[in-house]
C-alpha cells in the first residue's frame, strides 16, 4: 500500500513544539522571578541594624503581640518593604516603556532628566510654597516629570533623536536642574533638612501613609503600561508597519506617556530620584525574553523591585548600623553598566 502524503497540519507539527517550549521556559521564568522577589522582600524586613529571625518576621506579620521586633517589623520595616516593591516596578515600566516609545535603548527616568525634573518641581514647592506634604507636592512631582520629558525628546530631535543625542540632552538637563536643586537647598537651610536624604534616593522614611498615598498613581502607571504592550510592539517595527498593523499611534504615544508621567512623578515624590533601575533591568529582561513587550513588562516590573530591595538590603549591611541610601548603591552599581551599553558597538551604530 502506498503511504499518503502527510496532511498540512501534519507537516506544520514539529513548528509548534519550539514556540511552546519558549513560552513555557518564559512562563517557568516569570515564575521563579516571582519566587526571588519573596525571598528578597523576606530579606528586607529581616535584614537591617537590627537582625530579625525569619521566624519572628513571619510572626510579626501574622500574629503581633507588640514585642519589639513586632514593632519594627510591622511599622517601619514591612511599609519599607511595600514601598520598594511599587517604587521598583514603577521605575522599571517607566524604563521599559520609554526604550520601546522612542526606540531608544538608553532610555531611562533618571538618564533622560526626568527623575531631575521631578525633583526640581518638589524642592521648588517645598522652599517657595511652603509644601511640606506628599500630597501636596506628588503634582509637583507628575509636572516636573512631564515638562522635562517633553523638552529632552525636542532637543534630542523629536522624530529624528538618536539614543546618543536623547542621552546628552538628558544629561544635560539633568546636570541644570540637580544644579538647580542644590542651590535651592544651599540658600534654603529649612529645604536643606527636608531635602537632604530625599535628593539621593531613599526608603529609609517609609510608612503606611505614603504607600496609600503613591499606590493609586502608580497602580494606575502599572496597568496603563501592561496594557500598552501590543501598540508598542507594533510601533518598534516602524511607524508605517505599525498603522498597517492597525495601531493608534498618536494615542499610544499619549498614553505611554501618561504611564511613564505617573509611574516617575510618584516613585520620585515618594523616594527621591533613583536612577538606573528603569535602565538595567529591561536590559537584563530583553536578554532573556527577546523583544516581545508583552513578556518584558511582567518580568520587569517583577525583577525590578528585585533589584531595588536588593539595594536597600545592601545598604544596610556594608554600613551597618549606619545605612547607606539605596539611590547611591543603585548609582553605583548602574554608572558601570551604564559605560558599558554605551561602548556596545550595536549600540554605538543606532
Amino acid at each position: 500500500m502506498v503511504d499518503s502524503p502527510p496532511r498540512e497540519s501534519e507537516a506544520a507539527a514539529p513548528d509548534e513544539p519550539p514556540s511552546r517550549r519558549r513560552t513555557s521556559a518564559r512562563a517557568a521564568g516569570l515564575l521563579l522571578s516571582v519566587a526571588l522577589l519573596a525571598v528578597i522582600v523576606v530579606a528586607s524586613i529581616a535584614v537591617g541594624a537590627k537582625q530579625i529571625p525569619v521566624g519572628d518576621v513571619w510572626h510579626g506579620l501574622f500574629d503581633n503581640t507588640g514585642t519589639d521586633n513586632d514593632v519594627v517589623i510591622r511599622d517601619l520595616r514591612l511599609p519599607r518593604t511595600i514601598l520598594g516593591l511599587l517604587v521598583g516596578a514603577a521605575l522599571g515600566l517607566a524604563g521599559a516603556v520609554m526604550q520601546a516609545l522612542t526606540r531608544n535603548p538608553l532610555a531611562e527616568p533618571g538618564v533622560l532628566g526626568i527623575n531631575a525634573g521631578a525633583a526640581a518641581a518638589v524642592v521648588s514647592a517645598i522652599s517657595f510654597l511652603g509644601i511640606n506634604s506628599l500630597t501636596g507636592y506628588v503634582w509637583f512631582s507628575f509636572i516636573g516629570a512631564a515638562a522635562v520629558m517633553v523638552v529632552v525628546y525636542a532637543l534630542g530631535g523629536s522624530r529624528s533623536a538618536t539614543p546618543v543625542r536623547l542621552a546628552l540632552a538628558g544629561s544635560a538637563a539633568s546636570a541644570a536642574l540637580l544644579g538647580y536643586v542644590r542651590a535651592v537647598e544651599l540658600f534654603d537651610t529649612a529645604a536643606l533638612d527636608k531635602m537632604r536624604f530625599w535628593t539621593v534616593g531613599s526608603l529609609a522614611a517609609a510608612n503606611m501613609n505614603t504607600v496609600k498615598q503613591v499606590l493609586p498613581f502608580i497602580a494606575v502607571g502599572i496597568v496603563l503600561a501592561l496594557l500598552l504592550a501590543r501598540p508598542l510592539n507594533a510601533m518598534a517595527l516602524g511607524d508605517d508597519s505599525a498603522r498597517a498593523l492597525g495601531a493608534h499611534l498618536g494615542r499610544t504615544r499619549a498614553l505611554a506617556m501618561i504611564a511613564a508621567t505617573l509611574l516617575c512623578g510618584a516613585a520620585v515624590a515618594a523616594c527621591g530620584p533613583i536612577v538606573f533601575v528603569g535602565l538595567m533591568v529591561p536590559h537584563m529582561v530583553r536578554a532573556v525574553t527577546g523583544p516581545d513587550l508583552r513578556w518584558i513588562l511582567p518580568y520587569t516590573a517583577v525583577l525590578s523591585p528585585v533589584l531595588l530591595l536588593g539595594a536597600d538590603v545592601v545598604g544596610r549591611v556594608v554600613t551597618r548600623p549606619a545605612e547607606l541610601q539605596v539611590g547611591i548603591v543603585t548609582a553605583v552599581i548602574g554608572g558601570p553598566v551604564f559605560i558599558y551599553l554605551v561602548r556596545r558597538r550595536k549600540l554605538a551604530q543606532l
